[in-house]
């Protein structure tokens, strides 16, 4: 059987080494809001092959993938042994986080070393692992969407809010004391939008499930099981791995980098500019149009981090990535404010409460812009 099902012959099979440790480079990892340019990769590599001059490309790939498969197939176990009580909940929500990881990282190395594997293999994988997790993150995405929401509104209309999950603000009638039409609006408004969005999460759920028990995800679990021991590369990894790592590791990095540069960072750099909150009043296409780039720069930040573990082991999340987390949970709660205020027959103070809502999450959007243009470092 070959790995997803993709009927492709393997030209050449790294297999696990005995000893799950990786060469030993003498640098220590990459801290939080360090990038490695070219020359830090290439140092990096150099320092592994001064053990073996001749170190393939291999043997640093094939480790990874296969520490990534275990991860995966971990998460996995935990996550079918969970059991139902509030507890077990936890530790299925904490598998299925773990999982999408693993399935991230499987993915974007195969996307960033294509040329090293078996392209046919690696792309049939990595659309599969796309779709897991995909689906395995809405339903955690909804919920976080809700949560945020309510959050907002909360500290909007003045009606505090305790620890833990965020609540419905309370309704208070008080057209006569300040923010009394938010605070009626910002209740019903809290109501459509749990309605609305815990129905969404229910339907993820079952998704999820289902998913879950399909042929289609059985097919995927079997393929990243062999990916545990056996890796399909081409010829190519062969190569010592300072002659293809290091071009392919600078590649993720040039890339994100054109990527940032067609940002407008002088314009971000204007705190309260309201560039976001205008393109955020626009039509839903326009919205979206403007806030890709973004996104766009999101992923290949995560791409470039992920090359850089497999040539120099684990690295922390830059600061400037969790600033561009910030600004996708952000602009997709700003666009669920919008979505629910285009519900029909609703009163005027709920979608005025729901327009307020969706302006403060369209400033955050504008925050989290400032803030990775003050983090980045080019």
């Amino acid at each position: 059987m070959t790995p997803g099902g993709a009927g492709v012959q393997h030209r050449d099979t790294a297999s696990r080494p005995r000893s799950g440790r990786r060469p030993d480079t003498g640098r220590p990892p990459a801290e939080a809001g360090e990038m490695l340019p070219a020359e830090a990769l290439a140092e990096a590599l150099s320092a592994r092959q001064a053990l073996s001059p001749d170190l393939p490309s291999r043997e640093l790939l094939a480790p990874y993938l296969h520490a990534r498969a275990a991860d995966f197939l971990r998460s996995l176990r935990v996550h079918r042994e969970s059991g139902q009580d509030p507890q077990g909940a936890a530790d299925a929500a904490e598998a299925a986080r773990a999982l999408r990881g693993a399935a991230r990282r499987i993915s974007g190395t195969l996307h960033t070393f294509r040329p090293l594997t078996d392209t046919g293999w690696a792309d049939t994988l990595r659309a599969e692992l796309a779709w897991l997790s995909g689906t395995l993150a809405r339903e955690h995405a909804y919920a976080a969407r809700l949560n945020r929401l309510l959050e907002a509104l909360n500290r909007l209309s003045g009606a505090g809010g305790g620890a833990g999950r965020a609540s419905v603000p309370p309704a208070r009638g008080g057209g006569a004391e300040p923010g009394g039409s938010l605070t009626v609006g910002a209740a019903r408004a809290g109501a459509l939008l749990e309605r609305q969005l815990t129905l969404a999460r229910t339907r993820a759920h079952s998704a999820a499930l289902q998913a879950l028990g399909s042929s289609r995800f059985h097919a995927v679990a079997d393929a990243v099981a062999l990916l545990a021991s056996d890796v399909p590369l081409g010829p190519a990894a062969a190569a010592p791995a300072a002659e293809v790592l290091t071009p392919l590791s600078t590649g993720a990095e040039q890339r994100l980098r054109e990527a940032v540069a067609a940002l407008p960072l002088r314009r971000a750099s204007h705190p309260y500019n309201a560039d976001a909150l205008v393109h955020g009043l626009a039509a839903a296409p326009s919205s979206e149009a403007q806030d890709a780039p973004w996104h766009h720069v999101r992923l290949l930040l995560r791409l470039h981090r992920y090359a850089q573990e497999v040539v120099t082991g684990p690295v922390d999340p830059l600061p400037a990535a969790r600033a561009l987390d910030r600004h996708r949970d952000a602009a997709e709660a700003a666009g669920a404010a919008a979505s629910a205020a285009r519900t029909p027959r609703i009163a005027p103070a709920t979608a005025y409460a729901l327009g307020v809502l969706h302006a403060d999450q369209r400033h955050e959007v504008e925050a989290a812009r400032f803030a990775f243009q003050q983090l980045w470092q080019p």
